[in-house]
This record gives structure tokens, C-alpha cells and sequence, in this order.
């Protein structure tokens, strides 16, 4: 671990070097060194070369903690609740909502509408596709499991809206099929509780894989898995070096262990003319990122490295959700991040290896939600709202 913190010192140290680099051409040098120098770090100090190695086939499972197994049963209460929209204060908004698993995980939009038609900025939402391997959640890193992350929506006052835990424990103690379910899968005493609710979400997402992309046929030894444009591609950014960032199977980090995170500050070269350019148009630096998380000033418009599975589906891009094509997101990075003005062939190329990043996707289907025979449970959005808005004043 100690090593591992060297290795980051370093390459923060070489990409201040960079962004300080006097001209484009000496950019394009720096931003090469820096790769090379974070990788033969790695190297120097043993049992890191792997983590920092590049890409790598589909993990074969994904990490489980200790204190939330996987179960059949509870991966079925965990998908009724994912879809129910009764978890939000106004019964209009699930986990589904602006997480599609029918889709691609996300909802395709720059900005996700929450309860009341509320527009939940500043941050684009994710794809919930292969989050079970993220070692941090949300773009900030702020919560360090799946499970934390699914309070998170759920008593946000703009996404689900619930006013605190209390009270969507109290609903859903009043829906029978629910009292029944959590008593099969957590015990008689006490079943239903946030803690619960929140295992339940969050093993339900541990099945949201996607195996056996193209990619991983061509690691596996399918040679013709790839196009040559693919292959091109990939040449192209292994000699950028971007996976100083883009390490690891899921293009994400380097091995950062589960808790931890990988962040990078975004843009990197924010006085590159080019770069300079797409922060104006794409609003690049208008959300200080971490440092909402730490309130420290490294930490300003730093970011968790995103993924690069499923890629090619999960437009628009960056934190804000400002960039409509992937191939314009390509050239965002580049500018941005390595002061580099690529060419239409390269950004072809790159586009055609990240295409190669989509994997199978499951078959889901819509679960049956208990129901609440002769009565409803809904009378009380008037006062929930009440106490939300009491709970943003203080």
C-alpha cells in the first residue's frame, strides 16, 4: 500500500510537470515521460506491473463483501426494490429511472429528472452496468460501496426525495409482500430496515454484468475478435499512455483495492488553446468535483476515473453529461488531458477499440411489485414533502 501511494505522489508530481509544460510539442514529450515513468514505477516496485497493466479479460466474479452475501432470494427483493417507484417520496421515481437495465444502465439524458420534476445537477448519471467493480461510487468517489451509494439517491431531495430513512422504512412496512420477503431473507427480528433495503439494492446490482466483448474474445485468443481499426486503436492509446488512468480490466484503475478509488483531475491542461476551447463550450470546470467530497484544494475538478466497458452506449459523456458523441469525447481527452490535437484517423481508430469495450449485456424482466390489496399507501406525500423541505433548511 505504501508503494502503491508512492506510485500516485509520482504521477501527480509528472502531470503538474505537464500541465506547466511551455508549449504544445513539449506537451506531447511530458505527457509521454509521465506515462512511462508511472509504469516503470510500477514495475520498480513488484507486485504493481500488473495492476497498472493494460486492460485485461472480463473478471470472472465480482467482489462481495463479507457482511452482505449473495443470495437468490435476496436478489430478488433486492430487484422489486431497484424497480419500485414507492421508494421515493412522490411514488414516481425508482432506481430504474435514471438507471435503465433494460437499456444501458443509465437514462441516455445530460441531467436525470428526480421527484417534482426536479433536474438533479450537476452530475450525468452513470450506468449501474458493471458497478459492482467500481472501488468507489458516484463521479466524486464519495460513497465506498454499492451499498452506500444506494442511500444516496434515495433521501436526496432532488432524485427519490424520501425526507429520511424512517419514513421508507414506515411504507414499506405497511406493503405485506414486503414484510414477508425481508422475513425470508434477513430473519424475523426486525427485517425491515434502511440497512437492509440498502444490501438488498446493492446485491440485486452485483448481477448487473456484462462478460465477453469483443475485447475479451481477442485476450481469450480470438485474434479476428478485432477489426484491424480496432487493433489500431488500441496501439494508439497504449502509445499515449492513457493507461496511466485507464488501467486494469475494467479500464478504470489499477487495482485500486475495493474502498479506495482512482481519481484524476479533469481537464488536466485547462490553458491548452484546444482544451481551453471545449471548457467554454462544455462547461468543463464549472463542477469542483471532489473537492465537495475533501474541501481540499487538490482536490478541485478531480474526478474517479470512469470505465471504459459499455463505453460506446453510455452517451453523453463526462461528468456533466455536456458531450453528445463519443468521438468528441475523444477529442476532449486528448486536448485536455495530454495536450494532444489528434487526427480523424486516430479518433476513428480509438473509437473502433472502444466499440470493441461492449460486452453481453443480461436479459432482465420486469419484476412483480407486492401489492397493497384495498388501500393504498400514498395518502402522506403532502407531509413527507413538508419534512423534506424542513430537512433542506436546516
Amino acid at each position: 500500500m505504501i508503494a502503491f501511494k508512492l506510485i500516485l505522489v509520482l504521477f501527480l508530481f509528472v502531470e503538474e510537470f505537464m500541465e506547466k509544460a511551455g508549449s504544445l510539442h513539449a506537451r506531447k514529450r511530458h505527457r509521454l515521460a509521465a506515462a512511462r515513468t508511472v509504469l516503470a514505477a510500477a514495475v520498480g516496485f513488484g507486485g504493481i506491473a500488473v495492476a497498472f497493466a493494460f486492460g485485461g479479460e472480463f473478471p470472472s466474479k465480482v467482489p462481495v463483501p463479507a457482511n452482505n452475501p449473495m443470495t437468490p432470494q435476496k436478489i430478488s427483493l433486492g430487484k422489486q426494490l431497484f424497480f419500485d417507484p414507492r421508494l421515493s417520496l412522490t411514488g414516481d421515481v425508482s432506481c430504474e429511472t435514471c438507471h435503465n437495465v433494460m437499456g444501458n444502465g443509465s437514462d441516455g439524458l445530460p441531467l436525470s429528472f428526480g421527484v417534482l420534476g426536479r433536474v438533479d445537477t450537476p452530475r450525468h448519471a452513470p450506468s449501474v452496468f458493471n458497478a459492482a467493480f467500481n472501488t468507489v461510487q458516484f463521479w466524486d468517489g464519495r460513497a465506498d460501496s454499492l451499498e452506500a451509494q444506494a442511500k444516496g439517491p434515495i433521501l436526496n431531495h432532488v432524485e427519490m426525495g424520501m425526507p429520511n430513512a424512517a419514513d421508507l422504512v414506515k411504507r414499506l412496512q405497511e406493503i405485506p409482500g414486503y414484510r414477508d420477503e425481508f422475513r425470508k431473507v434477513f430473519g424475523d427480528k426486525d427485517p425491515i430496515t434502511f440497512d437492509h433495503v440498502v444490501q438488498a439494492i446493492a446485491t440485486y446490482e452485483r448481477t448487473l454484468v456484462t462478460p465477453d466483448s469483443p475485447y475479451d474474445r481477442y485476450v481469450k485468443g480470438d485474434k479476428a475478435a478485432l477489426s484491424s481499426s480496432a487493433i489500431e486503436g488500441m496501439k494508439t492509446i497504449r502509445s499515449f499512455g492513457c493507461e496511466s488512468c485507464h488501467a486494469g480490466p475494467m479500464f478504470d484503475n489499477p487495482g485500486t483495492p475495493m474502498g479506495t478509488g482512482w481519481f484524476q483531475k479533469f481537464p488536466v491542461q485547462p490553458h491548452n488553446p484546444v482544451c481551453a476551447k471545449y471548457v467554454q463550450k462544455y462547461h468543463l470546470m464549472d463542477d469542483p468535483g471532489r473537492f465537495d467530497v475533501t474541501h481540499k484544494a487538490a482536490d478541485m475538478h478531480v474526478f474517479k476515473v470512469p470505465s471504459w466497458r459499455n463505453v460506446a452506449l453510455e452517451a453523453p459523456y463526462f461528468q456533466n453529461g455536456s458531450v453528445r458523441t463519443l468521438q468528441t469525447a475523444v477529442r476532449v481527452m486528448a486536448a485536455c488531458q495530454l495536450g494532444l490535437t489528434v487526427t480523424n484517423k486516430q479518433v476513428s481508430d480509438i473509437v473502433s477499440f472502444l466499440d470493441s469495450l461492449t460486452g453481453k449485456f443480461p436479459k432482465e424482466t420486469m419484476p412483480t411489485l407486492p401489492e397493497t390489496p384495498n388501500t393504498t399507501i400514498m395518502m402522506n406525500v403532502s407531509r413527507l414533502q413538508k419534512v423534506a423541505v424542513e430537512n433542506e433548511k436546516k
